[in-house]
């Protein structure tokens, strides 16, 4: 494991490198397909500026050296008030990813642990998360568990 690389609080500035990871990721979950996109990568970036500039999103990224090769988002989904205790937001963590070749070095346990570290600091008691398959055991390694609480309907 090398500790050549740090995590850090993204900002609108990073969309573009953002944009063009996302649509990696999504390239990588489609194995490849290169058909052509519904939304252009100016569109993503576009949509990523707004969301940092808003602040109820929330990214961090991992950096080797000066290059970004991994995010995790964090969406701060606000909860109704009530009169008996304070409607912290739930956070709903997506667009987690890292660059192949930077797999398996500690970088995406760094960025899940930055944004825990945040949700704890902020008061926000739930993280919410859709897991790939492949995703499950990093999740867990950084203290998910599955909920029987959470019902969805598709």
């Amino acid at each position: 494991m090398t500790s050549d690389f740090h995590v850090r609080q993204a900002c609108a500035a990073d969309a573009p490198v953002l944009a063009r990871l996302r649509w990696a990721f999504k390239q990588e979950d489609h194995e490849g397909d290169l058909s052509t996109p519904v939304r252009s990568v100016k569109q993503a970036e576009q949509w990523i500026r707004e969301r940092l500039d808003s602040g109820r999103w929330l990214a961090w990224v991992v950096e080797n050296g000066e290059e970004i090769c991994g995010h995790v988002f964090l969406h701060l989904v606000e909860r109704v008030p009530e009169p008996y205790e304070d409607a912290t937001p739930i956070g709903y963590v997506t667009n987690f990813y890292v660059v192949p070749e930077y797999r398996n070095r500690g970088f995406g346990g760094a960025l899940l642990a930055e944004l825990r570290t945040r949700a704890q600091n902020t008061g926000m008691d739930v993280l919410i998360v859709w897991p790939s398959d492949r995703s499950v055991p990093l999740y867990r390694r950084a203290g998910f568990e599955a909920s029987a609480e959470l019902l969805e309907a598709r």
